[in-house]
């Protein structure tokens, strides 16, 4: 008579699937990875057309502008800094990075510098109109490919997420610290201007349309029909 297994009690390999990599990264995870890294990529996109634009960047950006024009260090390198240092805050705040949040601490400001050294230079007020319109709409893209993975946030959205835990509503969170950074890197030298104003009032509605087209779908699992109740 052969010796059946334990109810309840896989293989070894699908016991470590379950507890080491399930959580991590949850299926399906190419379709996962895919949109996470496609959205990241965009993102830096996004960030070097506002920049590239020259009529206002995105508030974390005017940051990074003023950062960068104190030290010489590049726009995309103080993005990779400021989201390393802001992980720090995430600790007393017990937020819980993922793979998505350390992907974008590294991806967003490399890709930013790329894009940056790629983008055309150009005088003419139609194409910087024209790269400002399109930075707005490609971040929306990439924001519902990013976060529509389900990977983890961002390192400024889980600051502002954190603090929302804590009590502060989201949209005092979020202005807070936005107006923070815009007003910090203005006094740094960071370009405030129509594009910052365009981009803080465009994003919401565009994400809004943009995180449910893009966003995965949780699987469900259907129990099978009970055969009695036929």
């Amino acid at each position: 008579m052969s010796r059946q297994p334990r109810p309840g009690r896989g293989s070894a390999t699908d016991l470590l699937d379950r507890v080491l990599i399930t959580p991590v990264l949850p299926r399906p995870r190419l379709r996962r990875l895919v949109r996470l890294y496609t959205g990241l990529v965009l993102y830096g996109l996004s960030a070097a057309l506002l920049v590239h634009a020259e009529l206002g960047s995105m508030p974390w950006d005017v940051l990074h502008q003023g950062l960068s024009h104190q030290t010489g260090l590049s726009i995309g390198t103080w993005n990779v800094l400021v989201g390393a240092m802001l992980m720090l805050l995430w600790i007393p705040l017990r937020q819980k990075p993922g793979l998505g949040t350390l992907s974008n601490v590294i991806m967003v400001g490399l890709t930013m510098d790329l894009f940056l050294r790629l983008l055309p230079e150009s005088d003419s007020l139609l194409v910087r109109v024209a790269l400002l319109g399109l930075g707005v709409v490609v971040c929306a893209v990439a924001t519902g490919c990013y976060i529509g993975a389900r990977l983890g946030p961002g390192p400024r959205d889980g600051l502002m997420t954190g603090l929302a835990a804590r009590g502060w509503s989201v949209r005092l969170a979020r202005t807070v610290i936005e107006v923070t950074v815009v007003i910090t890197g203005f006094l740094l030298g960071g370009t405030v201007g129509v594009g910052t104003l365009v981009f803080a009032l465009a994003i919401g509605p565009l994400a809004h349309v943009f995180l449910p087209l893009l966003s995965m779908r949780e699987r469900t699992v259907h129990a099978a029909p009970d055969p009695s109740t036929s």
